[in-house]
């Protein structure tokens, strides 16, 4: 029988681990500077939840099934979903609501450079009253992430509202699912392309509207371009990002430009959007965002506006790679070995004391000879070794060798782990 893991999964090595953790603490200490609460919402949520969000067509991205109770359920595909529910639910709390959270998603989609189909996210959402300023904080929040794991980044803003205005007042459309497919088509054209993108959508939309639309959607620049810019100039609703990038200013966030091809394809999206790129790699987008009040409303609070902001951890973590900026994961690690039978009793005394003490020890567990137990700290990038003799041992006395020269010293067991304080 093969023993393999379904497509697009995989196994977490140790070193993945490692990584993991240390952008999970990273997280964790950023958040806690802005004072957002940290939540576990449910992995497992109903099928009509999720489409609730994002409509039926979800059901192409998510793992669902029947639980025993004949139930429609899914796995989580975000958090923010679960998060929002969380928050809508509870009428108690006080607005604005800051909350967070680091976990595993799944989803039924193609793998990619940095990308499975169970991976990792950091999650940060907040519940306002529809204050402007909740988008610059969720942003400063993102600088401020990346700085604290030193990845240079730029951050591409756009707001759907310029977009929408545009195709209403230059060509009076108001058909609300034809504008969702035009912000559908827009989204896919960082992927497949200009050309590709008319070609499909050639039978939906009208070719000449398209092209135009895409064309003003490639507008990259500063806040001072577009107030500038011939076709957008007298739109309203440039003043929602005029006064975001006042507060991002005021907030020192300076890796900040607009690009109106950014527009988050799903239909939840209300008005700012962003997605975050390291400046070097080719890696995509590292954390997407944006406010999105229309999801609130759905789950039946209306009073509730919603911003937030999800990063990829794994494409976060190739990143880091790149740059060669992840963590040197060093363990100063300990061996006990023994030259005798006669003192392994003694040895696994010692082991027990230094463990109990801080110390990371091992020792040999297949009671091999002193020569193979030294090899075996060798393959293990062990820093000290020390070797309990009989001889030593009587005088209550142990040897410590140094594994990077070989070099040996006679020290009391009683000043063991002082000794070692000083060496690591």
């Amino acid at each position: 029988m093969k023993i393999e893991l379904p497509r697009g999964m995989r196994d977490l090595s140790y070193e993945d681990t490692l990584y993991l953790e240390y952008i999970r603490t990273k997280f964790y200490e950023t958040i806690s500077y802005f004072n957002f609460q940290i939540i576990e919402p449910s992995p497992i949520e109903l099928l009509s939840t999720l489409e609730a969000k994002s409509g039926e067509s979800i059901i192409n991205e998510i793992y669902n099934f029947k639980d025993k109770g004949g139930r429609d359920i899914a796995l989580r595909y975000d958090l923010t979903i679960g998060i929002t529910r969380f928050a809508v639910s509870k009428r108690e709390l006080r607005i604005p609501i800051k909350l967070a959270n680091f976990g595993g998603v799944f989803r039924y989609d193609e793998p990619q450079a940095g990308r499975y189909r169970y991976f990792h996210q950091w999650d940060i959402e907040i519940y306002d009253n529809f204050n402007s300023e909740t988008e610059a904080e969720v942003i400063e929040f993102v600088s401020n992430f990346f700085n604290n794991i030193g990845l240079e980044t730029i951050i591409e803003i756009s707001d759907r509202r310029i977009i929408e205005e545009y195709i209403k007042t230059k060509y009076d459309l108001y058909d609300e699912n034809l504008i969702g497919e035009i912000f559908r088509a827009i989204d896919k054209v960082s992927k497949k392309g200009v050309r590709q993108v008319c070609m499909e959508y050639k039978d939906i939309l009208d070719a000449t509207i398209l092209e135009d639309l895409l064309e003003i959607c490639s507008f990259k620049g500063d806040i001072s371009d577009i107030i500038s810019h011939e076709k957008l100039k007298n739109l309203q609703s440039i003043r929602f990002l005029q006064n975001l990038f006042t507060s991002l200013e005021l907030r020192n966030i300076n890796n900040k430009k607009i690009n109106l091809g950014i527009v988050r394809g799903l239909d939840y999206y209300s008005g700012i959007v962003f997605e975050v790129f390291d400046q070097i790699s080719n890696i995509g987008s590292i954390v997407g965002g944006g406010r999105y009040d229309k999801l609130p409303k759905i789950f039946g609070r209306s009073d509730l506006g919603a911003v937030g902001a999800a990063g990829g951890v794994e494409r976060i973590i190739l990143a880091l790679r790149y740059h060669n900026k992840l963590p040197q994961q060093y363990r100063k690690i300990i061996y006990i070995a023994n030259s005798s039978e006669s003192v392994r009793n003694q040895s696994l005394l010692i082991l027990s004391n230094l463990r109990k003490k801080g110390f990371i020890v091992e020792y040999d567990l297949s009671n091999r000879p002193l020569r193979k137990q030294l090899y075996d700290a060798s393959s293990k990038n062990v820093i000290l070794t020390i070797i309990v003799a009989p001889e030593e041992f009587s005088m209550n006395k142990v040897i410590i060798r140094n594994m990077k020269d070989g070099k040996e010293m006679v020290e009391n067991i009683e000043d063991l782990d002082k000794k070692l304080a000083q060496f690591l």
